[in-house]
């Protein structure tokens, strides 16, 4: 079920990240609740943390097969998709998601906590349910160097792909065409997340590790 727009979750938190198509579960995940104002949620993931992910996108994870990653985009085009396990390795990754907005900023830390790279992820504003928050990652995305000194656009192939089966439409298209603009002006000018404190920021090794409850997967779509 879908929750009013300015409920808040209490840091320290677990919130579940799901990646949500049809009304089905394509990814889930649980993340620490940094900090909910209604306006900015900050959440953390690192290593060890259990997530689902589509089968053929874990294969493509493990073996670095690219006809895996066609092989989950075809599925998802399909609504055809098996879930599995994946364990979340080597970076911490602290997100930031703003309502109303097709992408989320991300920071990726190594395991000496030294920033390794922004992330501008491209994907449907999130939509609040009772376990978490639902979006959909929408394949495009953005590397930033850790100094936000330049740029370089990803998986632009995977987005036309995306277009071609009909998984991004028209309407979806023309959000992230502006939503491309807007990040780059953010980056440029070092405003919103890209100007706070956030390189900075240190997970702390005493926290629990957040898991899934159990209707994660059954919690009606909040998209």
């Amino acid at each position: 079920m879908t929750v009013s727009a300015t409920a808040r979750f209490p840091g320290g938190a677990t919130a579940i990240r799901r990646d949500t198509f049809d009304g089905g579960v394509w990814t889930a995940s649980p993340h620490r609740v940094l900090h909910d104002s209604g306006h900015e949620l900050a959440l953390a993931y690192w290593p060890g943390i259990q997530s689902f992910a589509p089968t053929t996108w874990i294969d493509w994870l493990r073996t670095g097969d690219p006809t895996a990653r066609d092989a989950a985009i075809t599925s998802l085009a399909a609504r055809r998709w098996d879930l599995g396990h994946w364990t979340w390795r080597e970076t911490t990754w602290l997100s930031i998601l703003t309502p109303e907005s097709f992408f989320s900023v991300n920071l990726f830390f190594d395991h000496d906590h030294r920033l390794n790279r922004w992330y501008v992820n491209f994907q449907r504003p999130y939509a609040r349910t009772s376990i978490g928050v639902d979006t959909f990652d929408l394949f495009l995305d953005l590397v930033v160097a850790p100094d936000l000194s330049s740029y370089t656009w990803k998986d632009e192939d995977e987005y036309r792909h995306g277009r071609r089966l009909g998984i991004v439409d028209d309407g979806t298209h023309q959000h992230v065409q502006r939503a491309r603009e807007e990040a780059v002006a953010m980056i440029e000018g070092r405003r919103g997340a890209f100007g706070a404190p956030w390189a900075d920021w240190r997970a702390d090794a005493s926290w629990p590790v957040p898991v899934l409850p159990v209707d994660a997967m059954t919690v009606p779509a909040g998209l």
